[in-house]
């Protein structure tokens, strides 16, 4: 039985390396019909904080992968202290009485060649025992085979074949002074006591793996199988960090920035990994029945981003691709609540027939508050009268256009047929070309050069309101012409 876990640490909020993971853990579970596990690794009392478990949570689960079992280290810490112990009556661990000013508890002493305290390892077991129902202070730590040339040994599912000599492996902590359990042990006990299978995790963590192969020895039980994922790197070849590079990594910020959610697993998905063909947009089944280890890339991702934009290009594309694929009704409804953040009243109805008008011109959600937003308005953003005049034309014209315009769009039929038709037979008895009379209408009723389809916009508009706008248009004209004079 496939199981796997995602076993974030609530001290920041949720990292885009750390949604890759969840996403690559999810879908080997669904690909192989197994359990996903999220198991929050909150041990570290000191650096947690609500709020980032908080952002872990919302990132989540908007993403929009369930998880089937969920488990907090801060409810087992008990079972970890057992298990220590257990180590320790194998003769697997022992106590090791050095000052901490001497010697870390979780790394080597100023990590300068430490390995292993002789003084400590040879203690006999009467006297670590006296020494420590004496009260005095401890760390427990893993007794690291030092005899014979052994080695470590593991085959990881994207790295291959890894090993390292016991020889280079330090005396790690199991249980620090205080009596709590470190990382190392507590995550290896979980995957044991779990049940875990496979082990899918940064690429980053492969150094531990030597020492967490150890503790399931001294656990007594199997190690799972492992698969480390490639890093994801700034263009400048730095790790991803958030100190360093704040919003950029954090899987809000997409969310934030009007990302549909399926858009955005899909380019995580690409970054370090492949379906083996040419494939991009990907939905989320498209992936799952291809998903496979075999496809994901050892060299490190890059996310390309600039300090002025923190968005992927890419990322940005495949949204786009995402967009365009929904229907009508789907994204009226990832639209509305967008529209209403922005404190717009809009019925349903009114949205849904925008929406078609605007879907192949915007890349993110957010994007319909600048697109469409002269649908919502009840006055237009300022725009330049010049902007009125067609091309090889004059203000002359372009008054004579919206007079004639204005006069034809009170009688058609409000259709795309009949306005299509009204306007064009107006052109027709000016004698101008159809461009240069829509163009001053467009502008007019929108406020812009560049807009929706016209004659579905000034459907959707309607007739009292586009005779409006060409009024206050046709106040702009007549008022430059009279400062020009």
């Amino acid at each position: 039985m496939i199981r796997v876990r995602f076993a974030p640490s609530p001290t920041g909020y949720l990292h885009i390396g750390s949604a890759r993971t969840f996403i690559f853990n999810w879908l080997f579970a669904r690909r192989n019909q197994g359990t996903m596990i999220l198991r929050i690794d909150d041990t570290d009392v000191e650096r947690n904080t609500q709020a980032s478990l908080d952002s872990i949570f919302d990132g989540l689960k908007w993403l929009g992968l369930p998880w089937d079992e969920f488990y907090r280290q801060s409810d087992r810490t008990a079972l970890y202290t057992q298990a220590a112990w257990t180590i320790f009556e194998r003769g697997m661990a022992y106590r090791d009485f050095t000052p901490m000013t001497q010697i870390g508890e979780d790394k080597p002493g100023g990590g300068i060649g430490w390995l292993f305290n002789p003084g400590a390892r040879e203690l006999s077991r009467e006297e670590s025992d006296r020494r420590a129902a004496a009260g005095e202070p401890f760390v427990l730590r893993f007794l690291v085979p030092r005899d014979g040339e052994r080695e470590i040994r593991f085959r990881d599912l994207v790295y291959g074949d890894q090993s390292k000599s016991c020889a280079d492996i330090e005396d790690f902590a199991l249980l620090r002074s205080n009596g709590m359990a470190t990382y190392h042990l507590a995550s290896c006990f979980d995957d044991a006591d779990l049940r875990i299978s496979h082990i899918v995790r940064g690429q980053d963590h492969l150094p531990n793996t030597f020492k967490h192969v150890l503790i399931f020895e001294g656990l007594g039980t199997k190690s799972p199988k492992f698969a480390h994922l490639p890093l994801l790197i700034a263009p400048d070849g730095a790790k991803l960090s958030k100190r360093r590079h704040g919003p950029v990594v954090s899987v809000t910020t997409y969310r934030d920035a009007g990302f549909l959610p399926q858009a955005y697993v899909n380019f995580l998905c690409l970054l370090g990994w492949n379906p083996k063909d040419d494939r991009e947009k990907m939905l989320l089944q498209e992936i799952v029945d291809v998903f496979s280890f075999e496809g994901v890339n050892r060299p490190n991702a890059v996310v390309n981003f600039t300090e002025q934009d923190p968005i992927d290009p890419k990322a940005l594309w495949l949204n786009s691709q995402h967009i365009y694929a929904l229907s009508h009704e789907e994204l009226t409804d990832r639209l509305a609540p967008v529209v209403a953040a922005a404190g717009i009243q809009v019925e349903r109805a009114h949205l849904l027939r925008i929406t078609p008008l605007i879907q192949e011109r915007i890349k993110t959600l957010n994007d319909v508050l600048t697109v469409a937003d002269f649908f919502f308005a009840d006055e237009l953003t300022p725009y330049d009268p010049a902007e009125l005049i067609p091309k090889k034309g004059d203000a002359a014209m372009a008054l004579k256009v919206l007079e004639s315009a204005r006069k034809a769009l009170e009688t058609a039929g409000f259709s795309h047929d009949g306005l299509d038709g009204a306007l064009r037979a107006e052109a027709a008895t000016l004698g101008v070309k159809a461009g240069q009379m829509f163009q001053p209408v467009r502008v007019a009723v929108c406020g812009r050069m560049v807009a929706p389809p016209l004659f579905e916009t000034l459907e959707v508009l309607g007739r009292e309101t586009c005779l409006k706008r060409i009024d206050q248009a046709l106040e702009k004209l007549r008022s430059r012409q009279a400062s020009q004079v």
